[in-house]
């Protein structure tokens, strides 16, 4: 969802999703068919009125599935991070990344965001980029933190007054 992603990591939301039984870490995995209703819940409590309808998700599903992880802790999806790339492999744009409110602060963001990248490289993508809400302060600064620098600002780039940094990485091996 570019139009209404990259900035999948909202600064609050409700949440409908449980944390790791045991003290398990959570574990990255790729998504399967079956966790389209609980990745769906997760979208909705994390973005609200931004969350990508259901049929959406499946389509993306369908498009990527591949590029579609999720963060698992045995019990419930904690996180997820989607990932769109270009035929050529030249471009992949972060179309979606998202923690459950409770598990945010501890990591996961990245970790998702890591192998999102580690994947990338392996299938030799040139650069990635992502959108993100400006006042998303979290969000900014994990992305920057990773190497993500600041492309274009864009007053309107989902349409009138909601606005959105442009943020690309370029990828070595």
């Amino acid at each position: 969802m570019t139009a209404l992603s990259g900035d999948r990591l909202p600064l609050s939301a409700a949440s409908a999703v449980s944390l790791a039984p045991e003290n398990r870490p959570p574990w990255v995995r790729t998504i399967t068919e079956e966790d389209l209703p609980p990745l769906s819940r997760l979208d909705e409590a994390v973005f609200a009125e931004h969350a990508y309808p259901y049929f959406v998700l499946r389509q993306l599903y369908d498009l990527h599935g591949d590029q579609l992880l999720v963060l698992d802790d045995g019990d419930a999806l904690v996180g997820y991070v989607l990932v769109g790339t270009q035929s050529d492999k030249s471009r992949s744009w972060i179309l979606g990344l998202g923690i459950d409110r409770r598990s945010r602060g501890r990591g996961f963001g990245r970790q998702l965001m890591a192998e999102a990248l580690r994947r990338l490289r392996a299938a030799g993508v040139r650069e990635v980029r992502l959108t993100v809400e400006p006042a998303n302060t979290a969000a900014v600064e994990l992305y920057e933190s990773m190497g993500f620098t600041r492309l274009d600002h864009h007053e309107n780039y989902f349409g009138p007054g909601d606005a959105r940094l442009v943020m690309m990485l370029p990828l070595r091996r």
